[in-house]
This record gives structure tokens, sequence and C-alpha cells, in this order.
């Protein structure tokens, strides 16, 4: 009889293929590192095929590995529905969150995969609209927890979760920024980084005009990818078209966003902490997007790791 698969040894592949090191999955898997290259060699012999081939420094996916992950992904998504299925303690109900448009895409698909993975069983009730909105609803106990840009505007103390640098950007195919009178896509006039941009612009004695103005990241994104006109955007909004505006082209530095997570004052279940704890963890271990890591002026985007246990490492293993 053939023996089944190992779903631990599965696990830590996923986690090696979502954290693209062997190192981070560690991490996420509580083991050390020269357990997670044992288990992968384990996985690979018992399937006869190599997993993972190495590209200078990247980690890639064997044609096998590719096969292997969307089996992997179901067969531990399975795994957890049926413990759930028959767990008397698993957590049920419904959680309201909500966060920017701009957050949503870049940041959701983590959270959402963490903590469905998780717990299976809970709906999530989730608005995008910005983020005095967002605070606003949290105050009035309309939505459970929100991910907020500006957190000065709640009542409730966020925690901070994320920094992110916050730039001027402009179109890669156009010159729109060097207009004497420099035309702007902005939030709306109570956005922190329509307010951070203004004083930048200000303090540096340049002239502006505001052409646009939404509570849409995404329109902004479109004004500037357009030519249009020069936005205030975090770096988790540069697009392929875009560039960075820095010193060399005469624009003076802003200072980094902060990310808190709110939460109402009578959210205090377990199925709400546990979002909040998903939320912390994906945000911590998400990487700078592609098009930010690229450009060589562009700084690290900066996290604020929550501290996790580490596991003494008994060997070295690949990264």
């Amino acid at each position: 009889m053939v023996s089944p698969l190992d779903l631990d040894q599965l696990r830590t592949f996923v986690a090696i293929v979502d954290t693209g090191s062997f190192t981070k999955a560690a991490e996420d898997v509580f083991k050390t590192q020269s357990a997670v290259s044992m288990q992968i060699r384990r996985l690979e012999e018992r399937l006869g095929a190599s997993l993972f081939e190495r590209n200078g420094r990247s980690i890639l996916l064997t044609d096998a590995g590719s096969r292997l992950l969307a089996y992997a992904r179901r067969m531990l998504t399975l795994s957890q529905e049926t413990l759930s299925a028959f767990d008397q303690q698993a957590m049920q109900g419904q959680v309201r969150i909500g966060l920017p448009d701009d957050y949503a895409e870049r940041f959701l698909p983590e959270i959402l995969a963490r903590f469905t993975r998780s717990n299976p069983l809970v709906e999530l009730q989730i608005a995008c609209e910005p983020s005095s909105n967002l605070a606003d609803h949290v105050d009035k106990g309309r939505l459970d927890v929100a991910l907020v840009a500006d957190c000065t505007i709640s009542q409730v103390v966020p925690e901070i979760v994320r920094r992110e640098p916050l730039h001027f950007m402009t179109s890669a195919a156009h010159d729109v920024h060097e207009e004497e009178v420099l035309p702007l896509a902005l939030g709306r006039p109570n956005c922190c980084w329509r307010a951070e941009g203004l004083k930048a612009l200000d303090d540096a004695g340049r002239r502006y005009k505001v052409l646009f103005s939404s509570w849409s990241a995404q329109i902004v994104a479109s004004a500037v990818l357009a030519g249009l006109a020069v936005g205030v955007l975090p770096e988790c909004a540069l697009r392929p078209g875009m560039r960075v505006l820095g010193a060399s082209d005469g624009f003076p530095l802003l200072k980094d966003n902060e990310i808190g997570v709110i939460r109402a004052r009578n959210a205090e279940s377990q199925v709400v902490t546990a979002l909040v704890d998903h939320i912390r963890d994906s945000l911590a271990n998400l990487p700078p997007s592609e098009m930010a890591a690229k450009p060589s002026h562009l700084p690290d985007t900066r996290l604020v790791r929550p501290q996790r246990p580490r596991p003494a490492r008994m060997g070295v293993a690949a990264e």
C-alpha cells in the first residue's frame, strides 16, 4: 500500500513558496532551518522529484513543484476544514473589517489567505472606504476592525503595524513634474498624504495647483499614469509606468506613512482578536512590492515586526 503524504511536510513546502525563503519558512512553521531542509528532502524522496531549483540567491519552483503546490494547498485547506467541522471550539460568526481601496489591493490577499485557512467557518464582511470614514464606522460600532492610513483620526488609539515610505510619483513616460506650476492629483482635503505633500512643497517654495482630488488612490494613480499630474502616494501604490521623484528631481523627501489597526471598543471577541493577529503577522511578513523593490534609489519598506519565538539554529540550511 502506498503511504500517504505527510501534511506537515506539505505545510513546510507551502511556507517556503509563500515566503520565498527557507529561513523565513522556518520562522513561520516554528522549526529550525535544518529541520525544514530535511522535510523538503524527504518530501522530494517520497515523490521522486526535485521541487526547487536555485537561480542565484532566489529559490524557484520546478515543474514538479508547481504541480504539487496546487494539490498541497487543497490538502491543507481540506484538512483544516475537516478539523474545524469536528471542533466544537472552532471560531464561527462574522467579523466586519474595513480598509482603504489601495490597501485592499496590496494587503488584503495575504490577510484573507492567512485568516480563512485558519478560520474557515468565519464570515468576513469587508468595506473599502477612506480612512476617515472607516475610523468613524469603528467609533460608532459599525465595523469591528479597520486598517487605516491616518493614525490620528480615531477616538481609539491604533496599533501601528507597518511603516511605508511616502513619495511624490509621476509617469515614467511624461515630464509633467517639470512644469513651472506643478499639477497635482491628491486625496481629499482631510487626507494625511495630501497634507504631508503640500506641506513639503510649501516648505520648499514650489508652486503647485491641485487638478484632481479623490478619496480613491486608484483614481489618483490613474491621473499620474496618464501624465496629467504628480501624485503623493505610499510605496505600495507604485505601479508599472510610474517613477518616484526624489532629491535629484528637485522634490523633497516625505515622512513615512504609518499604517494602523483600530478596533471597536466592544469588539473583544476571540474571532476579532484572531483577525487582528493575522493582520499583524501578514503585514509583518509582506515584502516590498516588486515595483518598489526594483529602483535602486527607493528605500526599503520598513516594517513593525511582532516578536515571535525563534527556534534554536542547529545547522546551516539554504537561504
